[in-house]
């Protein structure tokens, strides 16, 4: 893997998991295999998470909608943590999660949405523009 790679995969992971308590993926995977955790991350951080196609705010968004849609709300949780670390609102985000209820119902909405307040809560940012 190139140095640019790595480089961007540093820059990358330290925007998105900066104040992130919960357990990181990296962590996971490498308690279990090592090299495979540094291929992932190099993969998911350092290309794909670090493309600039789109800023990342918007690619946390979408994150964001394809979690709630998929009910994956361990992923979500962390999600929604990076989101509010490049930048994304608590209303940006709660409308983005409104928006999935046309696509995977009410009961997805409402555990995101949960999910949602609680990380707010924990960050002292709840209740929503106070």
């Amino acid at each position: 893997m190139s140095n640019e790679v790595l480089e961007k995969t540093k820059k990358t992971a330290g925007l998105y998991m900066k104040d992130i308590k919960d357990d990181k993926p990296y962590d996971l995977w490498k308690a279990f295999d090592k090299d495979m955790a540094k291929d992932l991350s190099l993969f998911i951080t350092g290309q794909m998470y670090a493309r600039e196609k789109i800023p990342h705010k918007t690619r946390q968004l979408i994150t964001i909608a394809a979690l709630t849609v998929l009910s994956r709300i361990d992923e979500l949780r962390l999600h929604i943590q990076i989101a509010l670390n490049v930048g994304c609102s608590p209303e940006e985000m709660a409308e983005v999660i409104f928006q999935t209820f046309v696509y995977g119902g009410m009961p997805a909405t409402n555990a995101a949405l949960k999910t949602l307040k609680s990380v707010l809560e924990e960050k002292k940012l709840w209740p929503i523009g106070k």
